[in-house]
């Protein structure tokens, strides 16, 4: 059975491109495309889609003002079409609280070049919304638009960690966190929860460049700990949480009793930049025993191999379970190959943090 799509946007030139991006894939409907919300609404009054893409900034009514609608009368997966620029992304952040499932960057220029360039990116994002948790956002998120490469993993940025745990257990303790999408939700529900004193917290999120930031900063306004985008060099210190920047990957490192974090260029990992399996590999290196690694909601694999690393490496590690899970597919492979010592609801993980803290 096909997946119906309703594209929204009032770019004449996106509804064409995205359209014909999606056709080519069978098992996608291109049901309708609309200029606005509002002629969007008439033709879903009788064909309601299984996804919706849409822009934010449109005449008529704007985006955000139509997604809160949808989701508050019937729960749709809705992937959010949004400009490259820093008002579009704290504008996307905002669609992503309110219950998108995930983001699709858009560039000012040379649009049709780019979005023909990403076409498997896209239809990977539509489908995998398709099959997302909805009515878990209701109660209540990215991948990042590069073009499709080999699927690399976290050997083009540095080796694996050796067999030995060369690492001492010391009084300070890491928390890595890695999730993609329905990720910008749960990371608020588990760090408002963490108090000003906590062990200090590294993440990637999947997440388009310009974005993390817009991100980082709706986060810190609203969390006890401060929270803010990484630049290379940044202290890992009780009560901050860095996250990766988009576009980059972020990699911890240890200078004697101190953790800092590095942020550099390089392939895509699993097909993301940043990558989580690239972080999780680094804090199995760097931090051993004295690491958490945390797995969270998420589309693909990416991260799984690098908690098995930190398990293997002494590291403690558990999963968000599937019930809260948005979509349940980095967990799921990361118990799969036996990284997973504990799977637990998300609602549990801000206390198991707070436990690293004790250990």
């Amino acid at each position: 059975m096909s997946i119906s799509v309703l594209i929204v946007d009032d770019s004449a030139v996106v509804r064409q491109v995205l359209a014909a991006v999606l056709r080519s894939d069978p098992a996608l409907e291109v049901m309708n495309a609309a200029s606005d919300p509002i002629l969007a609404m008439e033709r879903m009054k009788n064909n309601w889609p299984d996804v919706i893409v849409l822009d934010v900034e449109m005449p008529r009514m704007d985006g955000l003002t139509f997604l809160r609608k949808i989701m508050a009368e019937r729960p749709t997966p809705v992937v959010i079409c949004s400009t490259l620029t820093e008002k579009g992304a704290k504008t996307t952040i905002e669609a992503l609280s309110a219950g998108a499932v995930a983001t699709i960057a858009k560039p000012k220029l040379d649009l049709k070049n780019f979005l023909n360039a990403s076409a498997r990116e896209l239809i990977a994002v539509v489908k995998d919304a398709a099959g997302a948790n909805v009515a878990r956002l209701g109660r209540q998120g990215s991948k990042a638009p590069d073009a499709p490469r080999d699927k690399h993993t976290a050997d083009v940025i540095l080796p694996p960690a050796a067999e030995t745990r060369a690492l001492s257990q010391t009084t300070e303790q890491v928390i890595a966190i890695g999730t993609s999408t329905g990720g910008t939700q749960a990371l608020e529900e588990v760090l408002v929860e963490l108090p000003r004193v906590s062990p200090g917290i590294v993440i990637v999120q999947h997440m388009p460049e310009k974005f993390t930031a817009a991100f980082a900063a709706r986060l810190d306004g609203l969390c006890q700990i401060e929270v803010r985008e990484a630049v290379n060099n940044d202290r890992v210190v009780p009560g901050r949480a860095l996250i990766a920047p988009g576009g980059k990957h972020m990699l911890l490192r240890r200078a004697g009793a101190q953790y800092f974090v590095e942020v550099v260029d390089g392939p895509l990992v699993n097909r993301h930049r940043p990558s989580v399996d690239v972080l999780f590999r680094s804090v199995a290196k760097c931090a051993g025993a004295n690491a958490l690694g945390v797995i969270m909601t998420g589309m693909g694999d990416d991260g799984a191999a690098g908690l098995l690393e930190m398990r293997n490496a002494g590291a403690r590690t558990v999963a968000q379970d599937e019930a809260s899970c948005v979509v349940y597919g980095m967990p799921k492979e990361a118990v799969k190959r036996g990284g997973v010592e504990k799977i637990i609801p998300l609602q549990a993980i801000p206390r198991e943090i707070l436990q690293q803290a004790g250990r």
